[in-house]
């Protein structure tokens, strides 16, 4: 198995040394990912604009995006005219140059996306299911696989370059959460998920842990300005994260680092809990079920959500202040210039929580704290399903490949 693959770099600085270009034969492929990733960041960029941030010279900068645009990667805009010389003309990434899939494999549901080069959906479909097993995930991918692939014209169809899966690790010992039957969740330690999709599929796999996945899709579809170090996280049937440290998606050892859902946190009672039995919408489901309120369509949707005022204020307050208590937590062992909230949740709770958590973090002692700012995510809700797309689509065309995905 190759090395494992991660999201790009977040910032990339014309004085960073690092990530600048070299001029040295047999560099070109490494050299190429450089430009596709300055131009994924900036947007378009001339050759003289790629020249000055890599180092590379002109000739060779010429070299690469005429490759570039002869593999359908590139396009031209246009002449930009105004300055002595010949005219500019910005060369940006091709929305239909290369696709990617997408899988989501959740607690409550299974997503299968199909993306393009800029990470826009070209289709997405989703089955809901009351626990995930390995022959029902199989079953939906081998049934939507070729419906996904048939959104593109055939000429475009052989420039998928790979499916990525976000999914919870050890899913196995979820199970008196989910209230799953243990044998059946127990077929997750023998399956090897990843060959059988790669069988089917007949394309390169990559697997991820899915809330890693979410905050990967934070730095490769993200919009505005992302923070070259933040904590993220993405509230789903478990409240899970990632983390950023000098623009890099930091995994670990094992590629569960900045698993938050452990984090101890005092509960309402002022008792010590984990973050996940405070803040995830399983807390929020658990609740309404007791109260005669179904929450079935907080997993099949989640633009809008029908919860009474008085649960919903409770579960806020109660997440949000427990996510202030973990931001504290992690602000004290490292630099952290922002924190990123996103999740499956309809985008006026989103804003809420965000709200909610600065006002609680800021209530809190923090002396000696340089607090970070928190702010909403700008993927959305499909920000894993997406964090999977881009898997794939990092290891094969951007630089800096971190300890992040499993290829086949």
């Amino acid at each position: 198995m190759s090395g494992d693959a991660a999201p790009i770099v977040d910032r990339i600085a014309a004085d960073d040394l690092a990530l600048r270009g070299t001029n040295q034969s047999g560099m070109r492929a490494q050299n190429e990912r450089l430009v596709l990733t300055l131009l994924r960041k900036h947007g378009a960029l001339a050759k003289s604009d790629i020249a000055r941030m890599t180092g590379l010279s002109a000739q060779t900068v010429s070299v690469i995006m005429r490759a570039l645009e002869q593999d359908g990667l590139l396009i031209r805009g246009e002449p930009q005219r105004g300055r002595i010389g010949q005219p500019s003309i910005p060369m940006s990434l091709a929305a239909d140059g290369a696709f990617f899939f997408g899988l989501k494999i959740g607690r409550r549901s299974a997503d299968l996306t199909l993306v393009d080069f800029l990470g826009r959906v070209v289709r997405l479909e989703r089955q809901v299911y009351r626990y995930p097993t390995p022959g029902a995930v199989v079953d939906f991918v081998a049934a939507t696989l070729p419906r996904l692939t048939a959104a593109l014209p055939e000429a475009l169809q052989g420039r998928i370059g790979g499916l990525g899966v976000a999914m919870p690790f050890q899913l196995w010992n979820w199970v008196q959460s989910l209230g799953a039957p243990q044998a059946e969740m127990d077929a997750w330690r023998s399956r090897d998920i990843q060959a059988e999709l790669a069988a089917l599929s007949g394309l390169p796999v990559f697997v991820q842990n899915d809330a890693t996945a979410a905050c990967g899709a934070e730095l490769v579809f993200g919009t505005g300005e992302r923070p070259n170090d933040f904590l993220y996280f993405y509230f789903g049937t478990f409240i899970g994260g990632g983390l950023v440290l000098n623009g890099q998606l930091f995994t670990g050892r094992s590629g569960n680092a900045a698993g938050v859902g452990p984090m101890p946190v005092p509960g309402p009672d002022g008792r010590i809990m984990r973050l996940l039995d405070t803040a995830s919408l399983s807390v929020l489901a658990d609740a309404m079920e007791r109260d005669g309120q179904s929450a079935d369509h907080l997993w099949a949707q989640h633009e809008v959500w029908h919860v009474s005022a008085p649960l919903l204020e409770s579960w806020l307050d109660t997440a949000a202040r427990s996510l202030a208590h973990a931001i504290l937590s992690a602000a004290a062992l490292i630099e952290l210039e922002a924190v990123l909230l996103d999740g499956w949740v309809p985008t006026t709770i989103r804003a809420a929580l965000t709200l909610r958590t600065d006002q609680a973090l800021h209530r809190l002692d923090l002396a000696g704290i340089d607090p970070p700012v928190i702010r909403e995510g700008t993927v959305g809700a499909n920000a894993r399903v997406l964090g999977a797309a881009a898997i794939p689509l990092s290891q094969r065309y951007l630089i800096d490949q971190n300890a992040s995905g499993r290829d086949t």
